[in-house]
């Protein structure tokens, strides 16, 4: 059981990582006023790997358990689910921004020559704003259905 959980977790952090990574990116290069099929790619593949690392190495399922069952919060209800939505996306959304906005940022500069009339400050913080906003309900509808799906993947039954 706990080794099918591994997977699980495994298998959750690399669909949520696509997953996020695919709208993240998507919103991102939409927003920009500026959007093409090759930034929306080098943004989704860049924002991917991030993800995908950071999935391996931040035991998103583990810290939220650990934190929702201390609080004595119940698996499933809607304030779990709030909060369990709200810690992953605090911990992915802002690096993840962080690195894209920086991404576009350098590259409208290389583009200009140096001349492009942005501030990177303003243009993170308005992104970062959009980006949690979308983070946080996009985990929080889709996060239970890939969970739901793992489950019966590895056959597992619901304890409650």
């Amino acid at each position: 059981m706990e080794e099918q959980m591994r997977k699980i977790g495994r298998e959750m952090s690399v669909r949520m990582g696509l997953t996020m990574s695919f709208v993240m990116a998507l919103v991102g290069t939409l927003t920009s006023g500026h959007f093409t099929i090759v930034g929306f790619l080098v943004s989704f593949v860049c924002s991917a790997i991030i993800a995908l690392v950071m999935g391996f190495f931040i035991p998103i399922g583990k810290i939220t358990n650990d934190l929702t069952v201390k609080r004595g919060m119940i698996p499933g209800k809607f304030s779990t689910r709030c909060v369990e939505a709200l810690i992953s996306n605090l911990i992915y959304t802002p690096v993840i921004t962080l690195v894209m906005v920086g991404l576009a940022y350098f590259m409208a500069m290389k583009q200009s020559g140096g001349m492009a009339q942005i501030s990177f400050w303003p243009m993170f913080l308005h992104s970062l704003i959009i980006c949690l906003v979308v983070g946080f309900v996009l985990i929080f509808l889709v996060q239970p259905i890939f969970f739901r799906r793992l489950m019966k993947k590895y056959n597992i039954q619901k304890t409650q």
